[in-house]
């Protein structure tokens, strides 16, 4: 089985809009042309897209490029919705249809860390995903001295499966949440 199109526009928190990212919004940041925020009525936020964003948008074209609209399972942006400003991005590396998985990355500019930010776009998108059916596992990495994410992790009650010399593997099952 495989992921449906997206039925949603955004996943709405308590502080936070999640929007996905589509193809043509990742083209116009990597051409850092942003007047199209203007259309979407969001704002960029003090330092994004910072060098990560930058990093991941190619992976998150191919991700779109393998499926006809977005279906969920790839990226995200993070907004902060009193502001509308893009604080980051959430989401997954696409569907693994054998393992019925998704592998889970995020990242908040560095203003607004250390805030709760993570961990509410976090458990929002947690709580969509396990309400598909077609996903019985959701997966992580993160670096072996990356603190904060190995913090957050533990609070979403992910479970470390694995680890090498530089990253540690964790796991959070439907039957967990």
């Amino acid at each position: 089985m495989k992921p449906a199109t997206l039925q949603i526009v955004k996943l709405q928190t308590e502080r936070l809009t999640l929007i996905p990212f589509t193809t043509e919004i990742c083209t116009h940041i990597l051409n850092e042309e942003f007047k199209f925020l203007d259309k979407l009525g969001l704002k960029k936020g003090r330092s994004w897209p910072d060098i990560d964003v930058i990093e991941t948008l190619p992976k998150i074209i191919k991700n779109l490029s393998a499926v006809s609209a977005p279906t969920g399972f790839e990226s995200w942006m993070v907004i902060k919705s009193e502001t509308s400003e893009i604080i980051g991005d959430i989401g997954f590396k696409g569907f693994n249809k054998e393992e019925s998985s998704a592998d889970i990355g995020y990242g908040i500019i560095t203003e607004e860390r250390r805030q709760g930010y993570a961990e509410e776009a976090a458990r929002a998108l947690i709580k969509w995903a396990f309400s598909n059916v077609i996903l019985n596992v959701i997966t992580a990495k993160c670096l072996i001295e990356n603190n904060s994410s190995i913090h957050l992790l533990k609070k979403l009650d992910f479970k470390e499966i694995n680890k090498d010399e530089e990253m540690l593997l964790w796991s959070l099952s439907r039957t967990n949440t």
